[in-house]
This record gives C-alpha cells, structure tokens and sequence, in this order.
C-alpha cells in the first residue's frame, strides 16, 4: 500500500550529550499502569493500528496519530532510525455495511478514504510509516498465522456445518488480560461491544475472537488452507506487526511501542498482543502499550452514531490552517481524554501566529528553550508544559526565533 510523503524534519544540536534535554522517552504502559522509561535500540520499533477505511480522517484519528507522530519525532532527535508500521483494515463488517448503504463498491470506498487519510496526514505534517499494510494485501500472511494457530492447539473451529470459523483460544496464551489490566466484568461489556460475539454457539469460551470467518454468500472472500474466508481484526495486526516488526521472526523480539487510542486497550489490543505471543513464544508482544484518549465535541462524546464527528478534511477545506488543527489537539496531553469547541481552535489561531511571528525574531541563542522543550515531551509526551515553554519564549524579546523555530517543526511537527 502507498503511504504518504514524509515532510523534512530539521536536524538540531547539541544531541544526545545531555546538554540539549533528555535523551530518553518515557511513556505511559498500559500493561503496567505507569509511565516508564522506553528503550529502544538503534531502530527504534513502533506499530500504530491504522484506519477502517469507511469514513473520513476524524479528530479523533488525528489525534491519535499526532501522538505517536511525537513518539516518532522524539526517537528521531535522540539519534534513533525508527521503524513505524501501520495497517489499514480495508475489509471489515462496517465497511461493507457502509457500502451497500451508500451503493458503492467496498474496494472503491475503501480507497477513496484511504486516499482522503492520505491527504489529512500529509496537511498535519505527520510522518508516514515505513509500511503501510492493508489487510487485503496481507491477506495470506495473515491467514498462514491462523493456521499456524492451529496447529499449536490455540485455534479451533466451532461446530457449525455451514460456517465453520476460527476462533482463539483465550486460555492457551497463559497471560490474557496483563495488557489491559481489566476485570471479567469490564472485559464482558467491552468485547460485546467493540465488536466481539460472546454468545456464538461452539466457542470455548465467551471472550474467544475471530480468527477467520468463513466465506459468507456475497462477502468477499480469500482462499487459504482454512478454505475461502477473510481474517479477523485482532490476528490481523498480530501478523503484519510480527512479520515487519521482528517479532516472528527467528531471533523474536518485543516492538518498543504499540500503539492506538484508548477504545484498543480490549479486546483489539489484548488479543492481537495474545496472537502474536503464542506464535513467536515471547512473553510480550511490545514493551509498551500506549495510548491516546478520546476527543469530544462541545461536552458530549464525539461518536458516529452521535452524528456530531469533526472531520480534518471539513476543517481544511474551510480554511482552517493545519498547524492549527495540530496545535488545538496538542493544546491537550495525549492520554487525557478531552473536548474540542471553536474556542479550542481559535486560541490555537492565535498562538500560531504569535509563534510565528517570534520565529523571525533575531536575538540570542534558543539553546535553552530547546532544551527545556526536549525535557517536557520526554516526560510522557508533555505537551501542555511544552506549549507553556513556548508561549514564555514567544511573549520574550530576547531569544532568537530559527533555532526554536527548528525545534518546533522538528519535536511538535508545526511549521512556523
């Protein structure tokens, strides 16, 4: 799949001598309930859960991606290579629902969002993962982890002469539920509603996921040695993920971050880190599993079913600058969830412009200021304390505005 072109990311100094801010990027873990530092090696790893490609690019979506947009900026300060992954799941139940309802071919919606995302991230300035998968592509790798499944006793087939699925088997993993934290009851709701079958008769246990459904009359299907079918959500990202990433590999190793908003954490995140754990024999899928909390509208959650999303692409083609829409979101630490208004956006207007026009400001050195701005972000992304660190500088006279300039575009992402 095409991803998108990377904006340039100026390269600053002094890094990583200590003098210039933290070298190292402490994040929040799920699994761990703490924020701690990460630790990557010279390529740092990172798996992002990408879009369903069946309506536009939301702020939601935007702003999970800032963040691990700033994960990715960070590690590329500190002197790292980054390899970020992201899939798309471009066959699903709602894309296939959205479609008939609107008349068109799945494939053909399902590419035209993927080209409108392709849009909004590039206007937002977030840089492009190394691999952008879809799960139509993948289709056979992921079906080969099924089987693979299966043939180490974590898979079966439920009893059903006509679609005989493959499910998970929860047990087998050992550890299910230590990324999520959760209790049974909290697991029951969250499954049943994010898209799991709890009451499918034949399966072992009620939080089983999908692995492979079967092909149904008038659904797209692939074919495999589990015969024609397409692949469940969760064994989806476990193997695009696992083959790129080096977890399945032969020498397997955990990725540095796995990453998605907070609605992941159960069952997608949980089960996708089980498959991949049972297939390499890892103890761990990622080191850490970090996410980003949920942006509502005007005090009300911000939903499909609500009417009431935000669209990036509404945003731009209404003028709206989208350093701006990038400055509204950040305005909020990322794990926070939080509400957008017109307000939100009109402050962030202003603070762009005054950022602005300090960056053409000479003076003296931005050294310290960069150091300062390093030292936040690497304190579980902290950019409300980063925002302040700039707001100081800007309402200053003394401090020259490119090194800081630099600092911005190349740490936050905004071009000033």
């Amino acid at each position: 799949m095409r991803s998108w072109l990377s904006p340039s990311v100026p390269t600053l100094t002094p890094r990583p001598d200590g003098s210039g801010g933290s070298a190292i990027l402490s994040l929040y873990d799920s699994s761990t309930g703490t924020v701690r530092p990460t630790g990557p090696g010279p390529v740092a790893t990172i798996y992002v859960c990408g879009i369903t490609p069946y309506d536009s690019t939301h702020l939601g979506h935007a702003a999970t991606y800032l963040a691990f947009d700033l994960v990715q900026r960070f590690w590329l300060d500190a002197g790292h290579q980054v390899h970020y992954v992201q899939n798309i799941t471009d066959i699903d139940d709602p894309l296939l629902e959205r479609a008939e309802r609107d008349g068109i071919e799945w494939a053909d919606l399902a590419a035209e969002q993927i080209e409108l995302f392709r849009q909004d991230m590039t206007a937002l300035r977030v840089l492009p993962p190394a691999d952008y998968i879809g799960a139509v592509e993948a289709m056979d790798e992921v079906s080969a982890a099924v089987h693979r499944l299966v043939e180490l006793g974590a898979a079966y087939r439920v009893d059903d002469a006509e679609f005989p699925d493959v499910y998970f088997d929860v047990e087998t993993s050992g550890r299910f539920g230590y990324e999520s934290r959760y209790d049974r009851a909290t697991m029951d709701k969250f499954f049943a509603e994010r898209g799991g079958d709890p009451d499918r008769p034949g399966k072992k246990h009620e939080l089983d996921p999908l692995l492979w459904r079967m092909a149904r009359p008038g659904e797209p299907s692939w074919p495999s040695a589990l015969g024609r079918g397409r692949a469940g959500w969760h064994i989806e990202c476990a193997a695009i993920a696992g083959h790129r990433l080096g977890v399945l590999g032969a020498d397997g190793r955990p990725i540095d971050v796995q990453g998605g908003g907070s609605d992941l954490i159960f069952p997608h995140h949980e089960c996708s880190a089980a498959h991949a754990e049972v297939l390499s024999g890892l103890d761990r899928f990622a080191q850490h599993y970090t996410h980003a909390g949920m942006i509502g509208l005007d005090g009300e959650k911000m939903s499909k079913s609500r009417g009431n999303l935000v669209f990036v692409s509404k945003l731009r083609t209404q003028g709206v600058d989208p350093m701006a829409i990038r400055l509204a979101l950040l305005a909020g630490h990322y794990r926070t969830d939080r509400f957008w208004d017109d307000l939100l956006l009109q402050v962030a207007a202003e603070r762009l412009a005054t950022w602005r026009a300090a960056a053409g400001r000479p003076g003296s050195d931005g050294a310290p200021v960069v150091a300062a701005l390093r030292e936040a972000l690497s304190n579980d992304l902290d950019t409300p304390a980063a925002l302040s660190i700039l707001d100081e500088w800007a309402a200053g006279t003394t401090v020259g505005g490119p090194t800081v300039a630099a600092a911005v575009d190349a740490l936050l992402g905004v071009e000033l």
